[in-house]
């Protein structure tokens, strides 16, 4: 039952989602889940082309081929979802193939829709329009052969020699993949037949054969000036497509093929490269590709060189910035449907309803990729599509328009009258509507120009205690159109009727802007361009052109034709400056005058220099202007370059600006607004300066957003910025969606992040949709932002976006190379980052070796990552000097080496221990997991000298604390005196408790000999006699202590005999007691083991690393109670290997004589041996305790 009531919950719980989410899926408007695309087929092969709509049922599909129906036959027919089957593609002529461009339409009962289209092709290939030509060349020389031939799919291209598929694995020979086969510094061999191949899937076809001939060089072979074969041409690419760009240069000695960008961008290294011996291959084509490419032939080591130019044009399809939204409108009301396409060739834009072209008329217009529904009628709900379409492609997309309908609407306004009250103002009156005209809460006054297509509708809106309205935005001489609706709160009326008026004409508002130029030293070239309609205000019916020299002031009239825009004046003065002005007029009258425009005629000379180049001036804006210009017909003066001049008019000319040859255009910025400017433009050659052509222009006025009421234009959408290089990021944006389609202009604002200097803000100025922005410094964070002008409006900037350039390349190496040998066969080299900033490292390349190998070249190497400044050196032999080096690298290219470090490694056995052998000065250091040692040098010296000076300290306070303990005590120094040739006692060693052990604490010895000596192993100014120690005053007294609790480990040698001299005073120790072996003594506590031996050793490649290694601070205490084992007596040396029994007495401290010296010796725990190397002959005495 359980089991029961869960499943049923759960599929109520099913329908409950799902029933909603299949409402939502079923929603009216249609759209497509497969559209057909572009397919190339064989001939008698079957093809689908897919087609599946997704809506409310019953949904109808249907196919269209060329915009007609596709009927069913046996061949052709249509699959239950939608699709189109053709079981045998025919390729018939006329209307019986299968070739063409086929659409899909779906419908359901709210509207219909269109598919993109796509085109069936069959596949072929077409006879070779270009054979290969043969050919005559020298040895050693180049060698071209071209074909042609196209074919769908496009066809693959190889050759042959003498009917042998020529191999292409030598780089004297390129194959383009456009049928050019090259062939570098011909040899005799390379002469015979040679003959193309096309191939596809359709068929394989060979070209005719030419011949190569090859005839010797001349010896010596003449130097040869660069000529450039074949160069490259201009071309347009499709987006994503490979462009090839030849350049085949020929020359003695063989010339040198290089590549750049008119606009001196630089190029795109990652998708550019070189193919042969110096054609240009772009992959990948992307907008930023597109532009001028030049090809440079060199002559090595000279300066000699050839040029060759080619535009490459980048297509891209169409695609939509700004897409139609679906509406609700009421009955009579307006509906406007945006769509705003970008592309290459620009895109036409097409509107459809339900699935049908839509045209203009009366209440629906089309303007500026808008459409407009005026007066909307129930017939109007529909499904709208906006179809983009280039040679390119094509691109759909829709919105549906709801009508609402409404009761007791109002009646249209009646008997509307238009009068013309001046040249831009038309007064309109009407009568209220006769039904519901209580109810009307505005008026609405509808206009147009009723000249020409596409027109757009202007629309005012007024209050409805008024029937009156004068509308005063008009242009002279113009024909309009009007109507008006009545408005209520839950509609509108129908509109009223239409009434046509026109504005009156006015004189113009400015003349025309003149061009100059000669065409010989005696005439000037004037022509102009007619006014706007806009500025003329009327029809223009004549022109009136005045012109005097500028050293008389006699001015010559000539009254033209309206229809004419240009005059030949001749008979004119060589070499002599002349003004020139015009005016137009209307029927009302003349015009203002413009101003006067200076022209000199050319000297009369024989030279020929270059004729005046045809010049054209447009404003970008406000405050910018574009120059364009091109070469007069027939110019045959070689041009080396061209000066441009400009200035404001009454202002004095500024200095020439020098352009390239190459160059056809130029934009001139930072202009005055509302200001008339001149320009000059001259072509020089190596014959002196040709002929000039002048215009003037004026710039318009900044109009505030304030002015034109309007709200500013959207920013840039889709901004992309990519890092190019390390100096360099290419912005890339996408064009704004707004209703005007006037040139705009962008602005870029560049800066790093974080920057607080706002005058270190780059600001550029662009016409395109991309910018590559240089001079950026390496591996920094820069904000980018992007702003749109439009007709003087300016909009907000775009959101920022963010980009870091990229890394340079390493130029330094990495700083502060050390080595340090930390066992006998394995060192630690450490660095630090080169010394440049911004500079990211990816990582590290160590290079080591021998003296030997390194004289053989052979380095070992070893690589760490960027984040790592430490590496092991491994496996060092013994005896050798190494060499050391580290490099830096990162994604753009490796640094430098640093110098050589040298690292010397000892011998086996020339510093001995037990634990690792350091160098001197190094340090004792952690070695963690990963194997690299993280203690620096700094670090691990100091930590020795903090550790150094609490030791020193400790020691100081402990030996105060003895010397304040000892000035309370009565005990004396007690002197040991034996005879010459007396024999010492010996005693059997005992154990004493370790109470008592710790109980005494404080036991000294004055050791004293027949004569007076310095002891400078002490460390104190002791002078000792046979009577004992020698004091200045009976106040001092000098005191060698051992203290029992000292737990210190002193890191040094121990030697278990002392050596000595007859006569001298022997304190011995056995150092292992039978009786105790459990027990640590207090020299064991004191020196170690006998096995510690380990010492400090010094080395010189510890001596270069400044490193620090293990070190006693109690070595001179060592010095003093130890020597060498070697320089014992070998009459003694037995005595070694036998105990001593020492036993404590208990007797009093006060006592005298002998028992009081055997007490005193034995309460000492500490065990000691003491060599007196300065003490004279005498019977020596053995003490033990």
């Amino acid at each position: 039952m359980e089991s029961f009531k869960r499943k049923l919950y759960q599929r109520l719980l099913f329908f409950a989602i799902f029933l909603p989410i299949s409402g939502v899926l079923c929603f009216s408007e249609l759209f497509f889940i497969k559209e057909p695309h572009d397919a190339t087929v064989m001939r008698k092969d079957a093809v689908v082309l897919d087609c599946q709509a997704h809506g409310e049922a019953p949904i109808g599909v249907r196919w269209l081929k060329n915009g007609g129906k596709v009927p069913e036959s046996e061949r052709v027919y249509f699959l239950s979802n939608g699709s189109l089957y053709i079981s045998e593609v025919e390729s018939r002529r006329g209307d019986r193939s299968d070739e063409g461009l086929y659409q899909c339409l779906a419908q359901n009962k709210y509207g219909a829709i269109l598919s993109q289209k796509a085109r069936l092709t069959i596949a072929s290939i077409s006879p070779f329009s270009i054979q290969p030509s043969p050919i005559l060349v020298t040895e050693g020389s180049v060698a071209r052969f071209t074909c042609l031939v196209s074919g769908s799919p496009p066809p693959i291209i190889t050759w042959e020699f003498n009917r042998v598929t020529l191999p292409l694995a030598t780089e004297r020979i390129t194959a383009l993949p456009g049928g050019v086969l090259q062939i570098h510094s011909v040899q005799r061999a390379d002469a015979g037949s040679y003959r193309c191949v096309a191939t596809n899937i359709a068929n394989r076809r060979r070209s005719s054969e030419a011949t190569l001939t090859v005839t010797l060089a001349p010896v010596p072979r003449l130097p040869q000036r660069p000529r450039i074969i074949a160069g490259p041409q201009n071309a347009s690419v499709a987006l994503h497509q490979n462009a090839v760009l030849e350049c085949l240069a020929t020359g003695h000695p063989r010339p040198l093929v290089s590549w750049s960008r008119a606009d001196g961008r630089p190029m795109d290294v990652f998708n550019t490269k070189v193919l042969g011996n110096g054609n240009l291959i772009i992959s990948d084509m992307k907008p930023q590709h597109g532009g001028v490419y030049i090809c440079r032939a060199t002559t090595p080591r000279t300066r000699n060189y050839t040029i060759a130019a080619a535009n490459i044009t980048v297509l891209a399809p169409p695609s939509l910035v700004e897409w139609p939204e679906s509406l609700t409108r009421p009955r009579a009301g307006t509906a406007r449907f945006v769509c705003q396409a970008q592309g290459v060739p620009v895109p036409q834009i097409t509107w459809l309803k339900n699935g049908e072209t839509v045209h203009s008329n009366g209440r629906i217009k089309m303007y500026n990729s808008k459409l407009v529904i005026n007066q909307i009628i129930p017939e109007d709900d529909a499904i709208y599509q906006c179809q983009a379409e280039s040679e390119q492609g094509s691109v759909l997309t829709m919105a549906r328009l709801i009508v609402v309908m409404s009761e007791d609407r109002p009646s249209a306004p009646r008997a509307i009258q238009a009068d013309t009250v001046s040249s831009s103002a038309i007064l309109l009156a009407w009568e209220r509507p006769l039904y519901n005209a209580d109810k009307v809460i505005a008026y609405s006054v509808h206009y147009m120009k009723a000249e020409g297509l596409n027109n757009e509708e202007y629309q005012v809106v007024i209050g409805n205690d008024t029937t009156r309205y004068i509308i005063d935005d008009l242009e002279p001489a113009r024909n309009y159109t009007f109507y008006i609706v009545a408005y209520m709160p839950m509609g509108a009326s129908r509109m009223s009727d239409h009434v046509f008026q026109h504005t009156l004409e006015d004189v113009p508002l400015r003349a025309p802007e003149l061009s100059l130029k000669s065409q010989s030293p005696s005439d000037i070239q004037v022509s102009w361009q007619p006014l706007s309609v806009k500025l003329s205000r009327g029809h223009v019916s004549a022109y009136r052109l005045s012109y005097r020299t500028s050293s008389e002031q006699a001015v010559t009239a000539l009254e033209l034709n309206g229809q004419q825009t240009q005059h030949l004046l001749e008979g004119l003065q060589p070499d002599t400056i002349y003004l020139l002005r015009i005016a137009s007029a209307t029927a009302v009258g003349w015009g203002e005058e413009s101003a006067w425009t200076s022209h000199r005629t050319p000297k009369a000379s024989s030279a020929k220099v270059p004729l005046a180049p045809e010049l054209r001036l447009e404003p970008v804006n406000c405050t910018t202007i574009i120059v364009r210009w091109q070469l007069a017909p027939g110019n045959a003066a070689s041009v080396q370059g061209y000066r441009l001049f400009y200035h404001e008019e009454s202002q004095a000319e500024s200095a020439p600006t020098l352009l390239p040859a190459l160059m056809t255009r130029h934009t001139i910025g930072g202009l005055d607004p509302r200001k008339k400017y001149h320009v000059k433009l001259l072509a020089y050659s190596f014959m002196g300066d040709g002929y000039q052509a002048d215009q003037t222009i004026s710039t318009p006025g900044c109009v505030s957003v304030r002015d034109r009421l309007v709200p500013p234009p959207p920013p840039p959408h889709h901004v992309d910025a990519r890092a190019n290089s390390s100096s360099a990021v290419l912005l890339h944006w996408g064009r704004p969606a707004f209703t005007s389609g006037q040139t705009v202009n962008y602005t870029v604002r560049c800066n790093p992040v974080g920057l607080q200097n706002a005058s270190l803000v780059l600001y550029l100025l662009t016409g395109e949709q991309s910018l590559l922005v240089v001079d950026l410094e390496p591996n920094t964070k820069y904000e980018f932002a992007v702003r749109l002008h439009l007709e003087q409006l300016a909009s907000p900037w775009s959101p920022v976006v963010y980009q870091s350039t990229l890394p340079d390349a390493p130029t330094l190496p990495p700083s502060s190379v050390k080595v340090t040998l930390i066992e006998e066969d394995t060192a630690l080299v450490s660095w630090k980052l080169p010394d440049e900033p911004n500079l990211a490292v990816t990582h590290y390349t160590i290079l080591y070796a021998s003296r030997q190998a390194w004289l053989a070249g052979e380095w070992q190497v070893l690589q760490r990552e960027g984040s790592i400044t430490m590496a092991l050196l491994e496996k060092l032999q013994p005896g050798n000097v190494y060499l050391v080096k580290v490099s830096a690298s990162n994604d753009m290219g490796d640094g430098p080496f640093s110098h050589a470090v040298e690292l010397a490694v000892q011998l086996e056995g020339s510093a001995r221990g037990h634990g690792p052998h350091h160098l001197h000065g190094s340090s004792h250091t952690t070695v963690f997991s990963d194997g690299f040692y993280h203690l620096d040098q700094t670090s691990m010296t100091g930590i020795i000298v903090g550790v150094c000076i609490a030791l020193t300290c400790i020691i100081i306070c402990a030996f105060i604390i003895l010397c304040k303990g000892q000035t309370s005590k009565s005990s004396g120094s007690k002197t040991i005196r034996e005879a010459p040739g007396s024999t010492p006692s010996v005693a059997t060693p005992t154990c004493s408790a370790p109470s008592e052990i710790q109980a005494e604490s404080d036991v000294t010895v004055s050791i004293m000999t027949a004569e007076h000596f310095i002891d400078t192993k002490g460390g104190t100014n002791l002078i000792i006699n046979s009577l004992g120690p020698v004091h200045h005053s009976l106040e001092k007294t000098t005191w060698f202590s051992f203290t029992k609790e000292k737990n210190t480990k002193v890191q040094g040698p121990r030697l278990s005999h002392a050596s000595y001299q007859p006569g001298s005073v022997v304190l011995c120790y056995e150092d292992e007691s039978p009786s105790c072996s459990h027990q640590p003594t207090s020299l064991q506590g004191l020196f170690g083991h006998r096995g510690d031996t380990e010492g400090s050793s010094n080395s010189e490649g510890s001596h270069e690393t400044g490193d620090s290694g293990r070190y006693s601070h109690d070595e001179t205490e060592m010095t003093l109670l130890s020597s060498g084992r070697n320089s014992r007596p070998a009459s003694l040396r037995a005595e070694d290997q036998g105990g001593l029994d020492c036993s404590p007495a208990q007797e009093s401290e006060g006592e005298l004589g002998e028992q009081e010296r055997k007490d005193t010796l034995e309460k000492r725990s500490h065990h000691y041996q003491a060599t007196d190397s300065y003490a004279q002959p005498a019977l020596p005495l053995q003490l033990c305790v």
